[in-house]
């Protein structure tokens, strides 16, 4: 993992962070991948510079590159962000949802607004106990229009985000709602503040744990999935085997179909009575015998 220099990575390592936050760890029991998601995720439109940002153009194509590379055998998505983009968001959380190889996603810090839906789309999923998680209603910045249309596509997009989440957790959509308007909770605003413990009561994340947790996890649904494919490749081999050996006993078997009432003939018995011929049937014929 680190250079000759004794650096802890290597000059292409060290540029793959900076770009995408990405690093891929060596000399480890098994080869995966981890994903920071952290700051702001930016979507459609391009944050100040001073803002710490996720780009999606970014994320969506590493995330593809993750679930073709054979050499990768799972994900780690560690998160600290304070939401952003929604469409950005919920983009990226159904990728990793979407994803065949074992994911396992960690809540440092804060994972806020369309950060839990990101938290919640890994195959498990940890928090740390000291870190937050904030539930509130879809915001819009910018000039809105103050029609029924407007309020209806809110509603819609809220729907969304709800039907994600509690797909993907343990927490029910009615649940997941009254969090959502809880008006005691935040001062400018409406929703509520799940520390680690709470969100593992309410079912929102699967386990409280620090990341060495997460990735003996991430290590136990690798090697569950490394099982499962070997015995599921056994069983085919098997059934193709049993299909081999019954057809071949049908084969052999065969019989001719028996024609006015006679006992079908095995085609043993048919090869039998073939071996005499016509000239040797009708030599018997003209000297009477029969």
């Amino acid at each position: 993992m680190s250079d000759e220099n004794g650096a802890p990575f290597s000059e292409e390592q060290n540029q793959q962070i900076v770009d995408t936050g990405i690093v891929a760890a060596n000399n480890a029991p098994h080869n995966i991948h981890c994903l920071s998601v952290i700051g702001q995720v930016e979507g459609h439109y391009i944050l100040p510079p001073q803002n710490k940002t996720t780009k999606y153009e970014h994320i969506i194509p590493a995330l593809i590159a993750i679930e073709e590379d054979s050499s990768i055998e799972g994900l780690l998505i560690v998160l600290n962000t304070v939401g952003g983009d929604v469409e950005a968001g919920l983009a990226i959380a159904e990728l990793i949802a979407g994803m065949s190889k074992p994911t396992v996603s960690i809540v440092v810090g804060g994972g806020h607004s369309i950060g839990v839906p990101l938290a919640v789309s890994a195959k498990q999923s940890f928090i740390v106990p000291s870190a937050t998680m904030t539930i509130h209603p879809v915001r819009m910045n910018g000039m809105m229009l103050g029609v029924p249309q407007t309020m209806h596509y809110f509603e819609k997009m809220q729907e969304r985000i709800t039907r994600f989440v509690t797909s993907n957790s343990k927490m029910r959509p009615e649940r997941f709602k009254e969090l959502m308007m809880e008006r005691d909770e935040l001062v400018l605003d409406v929703g509520t503040v799940l520390e680690g413990k709470a969100a593992v009561k309410e079912g929102l994340i699967d386990h409280l744990g620090s990341l060495s947790d997460a990735v003996k996890c991430l290590y136990k649904l690798i090697e569950k999935e490394k099982k499962s494919g070997k015995s599921s490749a056994r069983k085919t081999s098997r059934k193709s085997a049993q299909a081999k050996s019954t057809a071949h006993a049908k084969t052999e078997t065969k019989t001719v179909p028996a024609r006015r009432g006679r006992k079908p003939k095995t085609a043993a018995a048919v090869r039998e009575a073939n071996k005499l011929s016509r000239g040797d049937i009708r030599l018997g014929d003209w000297s009477g015998e029969r």
